[in-house]
């Protein structure tokens, strides 16, 4: 099971779209755990995740982040598909990185 952690600021607008990602899963029958976390809380969850998807809005943490945890694979997510809250769409870009490794 693949699991996938959503950071923002304070853990909640990731939380719409946990909710819109784990819908478009359980539509495609996509084993995976989806979970939204504060970036203050990250340390606690980065490493048993197999993908970090970080909220558009904190998107400058990144290098940092990649900094604090190399290897760990780690994504912005795509603004037009966070504004949208298009699950299904930052769900797809999730399975295609995670293929492709």
């Amino acid at each position: 099971m693949r699991k996938i952690l959503l950071l923002c600021n304070m853990g909640m607008s990731t939380s719409l779209m946990v909710n819109r990602m784990r819908a478009a899963a359980k539509e495609e029958n996509y084993e995976c755990e989806i979970r939204a976390h504060a970036l203050q809380k990250a340390e606690n969850v980065i490493e048993e995740s197999d993908i970090v998807l970080i909220g558009p809005q904190i998107e400058y943490e990144m290098a940092r982040l990649c900094r604090e945890y190399p290897g760990k694979l780690m994504e912005v997510i795509n603004i037009g598909d966070y504004g949208r809250m298009d699950g299904r769409k930052v769900l797809e870009h999730v399975k295609k990185v995670l293929e492709s490794r």
